[in-house]
């Protein structure tokens, strides 16, 4: 994953809504960046290493982890909607925790095999930034655990 080429631009999977938010509308397929150089600069050091060269950061660090307001977690890359406040759960395993997507054509998955073990990649299917990866050990009603960066994700929350 580090170095990767740059994906293709790739529109909003069909179906799959950006709210009309102001990120999600600034951040459509046209304008995300070409180069890795203009991703550094959109992201900043720390989010470009997670989401464009696939790190992962300290366990139990992220801002993100003990975040309990009811709203929605977006790819802090592009904008989309990934995940809803209601599917989090504390899962123990230090990253913010989330049994579903929202929708699952805004989640793509990829097999991993690197460090000496078989897993699951999560990566935005709009920018193809990566998020964390996806078990089998989480509770009803999926039985995933989606186990995803802080760094990847902006919260965004529900107005009253």
């Amino acid at each position: 994953m580090n170095g990767r080429k740059t994906p293709e631009r790739q529109s909003l999977p069909a179906g799959v809504s950006d709210e009309g938010t102001a990120l999600g509308a600034k951040a459509h397929a046209s304008t995300l960046p070409e180069s890795e150089q203009e991703w550094r600069e959109r992201l900043g050091e720390a989010r470009f290493r997670i989401c464009r060269q696939g790190g992962t950061e300290p366990p139990f660090s992220g801002a993100l982890l003990y975040e309990k307001r009811p709203g929605r977690y977006r790819c802090a890359a592009c904008g989309l909607p990934l995940f809803a406040s209601q599917a989090k759960f504390e899962s123990g395993c230090g990253w913010p925790s989330f049994f579903a997507a929202i929708d699952e054509r805004a989640i793509r998955y990829l097999d991993d095999d690197s460090h000496g073990m078989q897993r699951t990649e999560i990566r935005c299917a709009r920018c193809d930034s990566h998020l964390g990866h996806v078990f089998d050990d989480g509770p009803p009603p999926t039985g995933r655990r989606f186990c995803v960066n802080s760094l990847s994700l902006v919260f965004r929350p529900d107005e009253d």
